[in-house]
């Protein structure tokens, strides 16, 4: 593919803090013996990937705004313009050594986003997108799955767990959803679930209390596949109300089915 200047910017500062977050995925199993180290040295981590992502798109796109996870809102002189930001997508996994954990970056122009990165450094996986010109991973167009049955469907979800969303309430979704599909998954990373369902490996995903930093870009590069991405409600305010279902047209409509029925 033939990258645009916006996305040059945006894998530049993706490809600069995966550097320091491989160093520091390597690191980690020499912290594993100490109960409070590994915690404390992946947050440092994800601070230090924040700050470098925010340098590096202030330097070529000084004004911008910036939300991330770490150091929230940053207003820019710039107000049509803003990027979201997870440095690491996927804390959990990372803390524990698993490879599945990514660089997650939107940007939003006049409350639409615009362009979206999702950048996996364990697996050098590189998912982009820019509005009205389609969504590939490693340079290869990608489109979502065209399966329409939920009994062929493998779908991924969140799941609510000690101290974070409703559990009884996700054991009802759940629950509701496991007769109906061929495999339900549980991966630990929003933005590289969405980059599944917009690669076709997944045929749909769903979560309730997530934040916009990890769904922005997910949500252009599922759009930009061909695929269909809403808040729990069918509608568009999936930043507002903190969900997201994402699929081809079919298997979004029979999510929202189903889940209704829980």
């Amino acid at each position: 593919m033939l990258r645009s200047a916006l996305l040059n910017v945006m894998v530049a500062a993706a490809r600069k803090a995966a550097r320091a977050l491989k160093r520091d995925f390597g690191e980690l199993e020499k912290l594993q013996v100490s109960l409070k180290g590994p915690a404390n040295f992946v947050t440092a981590a994800d601070r230090r990937a924040e700050e470098t992502i925010y340098a590096e798109l202030n330097k070529a796109r000084p004004g911008y705004g910036f939300l991330g996870e770490e150091g929230g809102k940053r207003e820019g002189a710039d107000k049509t313009h803003n990027w979201i930001v997870d440095p690491l997508d996927g804390t959990t996994n990372f803390l524990h050594g698993i490879p599945q954990f990514a660089i997650s970056i939107a940007l939003e122009r006049e409350n639409t986003i615009v362009a979206g990165l999702v950048y996996n450094p364990a697996s050098e996986d590189l998912f982009l997108a820019e509005r009205g010109k389609g969504a590939f991973l490693n340079d290869q167009r990608m489109r979502v799955a065209g399966r329409t049955r939920l009994a062929d469907a493998v779908l991924s979800c969140g799941l609510p767990h000690l101290g974070h969303g409703d559990i009884p309430r996700g054991q009802r979704e759940v629950g509701a959803m496991q007769g109906q599909v061929a495999g339900l998954r549980r991966f630990g990373a929003s933005a590289l679930d969405l980059a599944w369902v917009a690669a076709g490996r997944l045929d749909a995903y769903w979560e309730r209390d997530i934040k916009p930093w990890d769904m922005a870009a997910g949500i252009i590069l599922v759009r930009e596949a061909g695929g269909f991405a809403t808040d729990l409600d069918g509608g568009e305010d999936m930043f507002a109300k903190g969900s997201i279902v994402a699929g081809n047209e079919a298997m979004q409509r029979e999510v929202l089915r189903v889940l209704k029925t829980a």
